[in-house]
């Protein structure tokens, strides 16, 4: 900004030059747009595994997730859910619609297992009303 002072009849008047004012301040607003994040605040993100209640106290299985694990068992592809071993979608998918559906499910797949019939454990799980299926794989 520059000031000057002008001579008029009335007396001395101080003029502003506004220009470089202007520009300054147009570059600091296409900055602030520019470097805006329009990302979703975390706050509101949705964790994959919730607690249903928050007391201090609980035992051992309500902190265990719900998983499927797909696996090769003596060279036949198998789902297995807890104890419970099935080789078909249709008995995964039956078997999955009995668990509640808030928590969401876990499809873990080992070794030597085809794409194909992990993708289908993860259609088995929405199928059985699940929102959130993760994909994990088997750790060694």
């Amino acid at each position: 900004m520059r000031f000057s002072m002008k001579q008029e009849r009335g007396g001395k008047r101080l003029v502003m030059n506004m220009t470089s004012l202007i520009d300054v301040t147009f570059l600091l607003l296409v900055y602030f747009m520019v470097s805006t994040v329009m990302a979703k605040p975390e706050d509101r993100l949705t964790p994959t595994i919730q607690t249903q209640n928050q007391s201090a106290g609980g035992s051992d299985a309500d902190f265990q997730p719900q998983s499927v694990d797909v696996l090769l068992v003596n060279g036949v592809q198998v789902y297995q859910l807890g104890q419970q071993t099935m080789q078909t979608q249709q008995e995964l998918r039956q078997r999955l619609s009995g668990l509640p559906v808030d928590l969401g499910v876990f499809i873990r797949a080992g070794d030597g297992v085809s794409v194909g019939f992990t993708m289908a454990a993860m259609q088995a799980a929405r199928d059985a009303g699940f929102k959130q299926v993760t994909y994990v794989p088997l750790e060694k």
